[in-house]
């Protein structure tokens, strides 16, 4: 299997690249496993080419039942929906 890889642009930090490429910025540690030689680079340059690793999702679980049914921001962007309709009226 060929390694994925991602050419950064200017600007760009670990974090948005392990949301950019692997869908969460908390999956960060993985990416800089595989990238050992750039540890040390905060912000990239353009032109960088960096090794994407394959993430297993099979043992990723639901969400679990201490966190409740939906998140904080949810429920924010809910309320605020609410009030925008309230101001329409």
């Amino acid at each position: 299997m060929m390694a994925n890889t991602y050419t950064t642009i200017q600007g760009d930090t670990w974090d948005l690249i392990a949301y950019r490429t692997l869908g969460s910025e908390y999956l960060l540690p993985l990416l800089l496993e595989e990238n050992q030689k750039h540890r040390a680079t905060l912000i990239f340059s353009g032109g960088v080419v960096l090794t994407i690793p394959d993430i297993d999702t099979s043992e990723i679980t639901d969400r679990p039942d201490w966190l409740g049914d939906e998140d904080e921001d949810d429920e924010e962007t809910e309320d605020e929906e609410n009030e925008e309709d309230d101001d329409d009226l």
